[in-house]
């Protein structure tokens, strides 16, 4: 299994890591895409590590960038089939990293961008240690019916969703957020109006203070 890496940042203090906030990018995308937003997280966490890994496979739409999985074949099961397969992959990532940094197995926090956004949900529900908090912008919950069954922990979520996204439909979001409810879990579902695919600075806002809430700062 092929181990992902990436652009990092922080601790911002200087010092020791004391958190882990590993933030996954889109599909066609890379760690660049979204590590420029460490900086500004860390300003209300600044004994955090950021990492925003590299997607294992190469994007196969296009000339550049990576993907979490392939969506050649938009159909449940191939969607699932490959979400479950980046899983594998981020777990082994996540316990490395945290491994490398000394930090305990909950020490750390997942935020995603679309694909980004579903693989961080799918993976951070169902492994063994939970994160302290799931941060999925523009994205969606494969597998939901799933979920009941495989679910191992409630962090909680913040799902944040332009309401003008012509590429994940803003409907994924509350099809989620109605999920995860259904389950148990605690999640807060904002809608950006005027905003399409991307987070804009009230989503970036709603980040830092869920993240800051997770980690108990």
């Amino acid at each position: 299994m092929s181990m992902l890496d990436g652009p990092r940042f922080g601790p911002a203090s200087g010092g020791a890591a004391k958190q882990l906030v590993v933030l996954c990018h889109g599909l066609g995308a890379d760690g660049q895409d979204l590590i420029d937003l460490a900086p500004t997280w860390a300003v209300g966490l600044p004994d955090a590590a950021f990492v925003a890994p590299d997607a294992p496979e190469a994007c196969d739409l296009g000339p550049f960038g990576r993907q979490w999985f392939s969506v050649q074949d938009r159909s449940p099961p191939m969607r699932e089939a490959g979400v479950r397969a980046a899983m594998a992959v981020l777990d082994a990532f996540l316990d490395a990293e945290l491994a490398r940094l000394g930090l305990p197995a909950d020490a750390y926090a997942l935020m995603g961008f679309s694909q980004g956004a579903m693989t961080v949900l799918f993976t951070g529900l169902r492994r063994a240690v939970p994160p302290r908090a799931i941060l999925a912008y523009s994205g969606g919950l494969i597998a939901a019916e799933t979920l009941a069954g495989e679910i191992r922990h409630r962090p909680p979520v913040l799902l944040v969703h332009g309401e003008e996204d012509p590429v994940v439909l803003p409907s994924h979001s509350q099809e989620a957020a109605d999920a995860l409810a259904a389950v148990g879990v605690t999640v807060d579902l904002n809608f950006r109006p005027f905003l399409e695919h991307g987070i804009d600075e009230t989503g970036i806002e709603l980040g830092a203070t869920a993240l800051r809430k997770g980690f108990g700062l």
